[in-house]
């Protein structure tokens, strides 16, 4: 029996692109079904959606995170093929990032993008994607090249374990430490990334949507490394106290009496408090990997992604795909 396969595509306000981006997807995967997500779109995105062959769903609430939340949840397929609708990347790949996730197996495939034209890619994203990626790298210690990609294959069982909480353009960033976290074996395909055609116009804010980002890192390090973190502030208080007390301290040695009494309770009570943080950032820890064990009891409930000995691909593909690999 031959995989199914399914392509979401989320878009809002893309008439200008989304009809080529269907085109092109049903062109390298004719076996597969494209749905496209409407999401609150007030140009005729919907119409020539519907026109190139896409079935189209609405989801009203603002947000690419609570698109791919409903998508996630609607649709089941064996593998789950998402881009974006403004024709940036280029969706005549699809069958390579698709035939590489059968291969592997891999759980994600992750088109790494390279910029093909002078003003694809804004400075400002540029530079922030890298210090966002390098944060990430660094919290969650993993090889990742391009965390804000929206172009990636997942295979079911990435799918229905992944929690989908994001809201907005925070999702992809949610998506790539999902991976990391479980360590789902990921995979990366060099796809070309050029500009909008005449009349899209981006979404994206850099700083306003850099900060939400940051704040996303920052919260699931809170959530994933607890202990790290606790560990972190525990020692910026335990500072604190030790500050405060020495001088305490030098006065009792050379006095024998304690002068600075009110100083003396707070470092001992700021140095209370940094051991409290320390155990309660501990038995989060422990909580962690208790949520950790179920999300990969959830993951492991459906089989690796695979093909029938028969399946031949249709289409064709465009040659030896560069791939960077991750465990």
């Amino acid at each position: 029996m031959e995989p199914t396969i399914a392509c979401v595509v989320p878009c809002h306000n893309e008439e200008a692109s989304i009809g080529k981006v269907v085109r092109d997807l049903r062109a390298a995967l004719p076996e597969a079904v494209v749905y496209v997500y409407d999401n609150a779109s007030t140009d005729r995105t919907v119409e020539v959606a519907r026109g190139a062959g896409a079935i189209v769903r609405e989801e009203p609430r603002k947000g690419k995170g609570n698109v791919i939340r409903r998508a996630f949840a609607d649709v089941d397929a064996d593998a789950l093929l998402l881009i974006d609708g403004d024709d940036t990347y280029d969706a005549a790949r699809a069958r390579d990032l698709v035939d590489l996730l059968f291969e592997g197996p891999y759980d994600q495939v992750v088109g790494a993008r390279r910029v093909t034209v002078d003003g694809a890619y804004r400075a400002g994203h540029a530079v922030g994607n890298k210090l966002l990626t390098g944060a990430v790298r660094s919290l969650f210690g993993n090889d990742v090249t391009d965390m804000l990609s929206g172009y990636r294959v997942f295979s079911r069982r990435f799918v229905k374990s992944f929690p989908a909480l994001a809201r907005e353009f925070e999702t992809e960033t949610e998506m790539t430490i999902h991976a990391l976290h479980l360590r789902l074996p990921t995979a990366e395909v060099v796809v070309d990334y050029r500009v909008r055609p005449a009349g899209g116009e981006s979404k994206l804010r850099t700083y306003r949507d850099g900060w939400r980002i940051l704040r996303v890192i920052l919260d699931l390090a809170r959530r994933e490394r607890p202990s790290l973190v606790h560990t972190v502030i525990a020692g910026v208080l335990a500072l604190v106290s030790v500050i405060l007390g020495i001088p305490v301290i030098a006065d009792f040695i050379e006095t024998g009496t304690v002068p600075r009494v009110p100083t003396a309770i707070l470092a001992a009570a700021i140095m209370t408090i940094a051991a409290l943080v320390l155990l309660v950032g501990y038995i989060l820890e422990s909580l962690m990997h208790m949520r950790q064990e179920q999300s990969r009891l959830v993951h492991l409930s459906y089989p690796a992604p695979a093909r029938a000995p028969h399946y031949t691909a249709h289409g064709a593909g465009t040659g030896p795909v560069p791939v960077r690999k991750t465990p």
